[in-house]
């Protein structure tokens, strides 16, 4: 239980290195699927009318050169869904999220791997951030009542660079625990 009223969550123990002390922190695990376990999770802990604000803090791959630095992402869609077909077939499905207190960009989520320059340019036409858990932690929060803010700091352009997200994850983990302190 969250003595904070917040829950920190982090896809990996790497991201989550440096939050500061005194915080609780779910390291859900790579992925959509694991993501929305994990906050489900942690969320049934917790009093309906005790549910703590959810901070997703992680990596995200730009999908446009001018990105860097940290967002807070206003909208997250769930990008590797085929929704347009789902609905065509009478199955209603939510594959965006807005969210409270964002800086006006876009997140997208899916659980590939984005690293293909082709890829990333066709995903930019509909987002400026790409991820693996977003939309996950978000669609769990939504469901269960719980406020959730995402907090992403770029890694990487969604290409080749990519592949070297594990020479760049601290410097990201330092500057998401650096908000973490000066926001909450």
């Amino acid at each position: 239980m969250s003595s904070t009223g917040i829950l920190v969550v982090s896809a990996t123990r790497e991201e989550a290195a440096h939050v500061p002390d005194g915080l609780d922190v779910v390291v859900t695990g790579i992925g959509k699927v694991a993501a929305a376990v994990a906050v489900t999770q942690a969320l049934a802990r917790y009093a309906p009318d005790e549910l703590p604000l959810v901070v997703n803090i992680g990596t995200a791959g730009a999908l446009h050169g001018h990105h860097s630095g940290l967002y807070l992402p206003s909208a997250v869609l769930n990008h590797d869904i085929s929704a347009e077909v789902l609905r065509s077939l009478g199955h209603p499905v939510r594959d965006v999220i807005d969210l409270a207190d964002g800086d006006g960009s876009v997140l997208a989520t899916g659980d590939s791997f984005i690293s293909d320059a082709e890829v990333r340019d066709a995903l930019g036409a509909r987002a400026d951030l790409v991820d693996m858990e977003g939309f996950a932690i978000a669609f769990a929060c939504a469901r269960i009542g719980a406020r959730c803010r995402l907090v992403k700091h770029v890694s990487d352009h969604a290409d080749d660079s990519a592949m070297d997200w594990p020479a760049q994850v601290d410097a990201s983990a330092r500057v998401l625990a650096g908000w973490l302190r000066d926001a909450l």
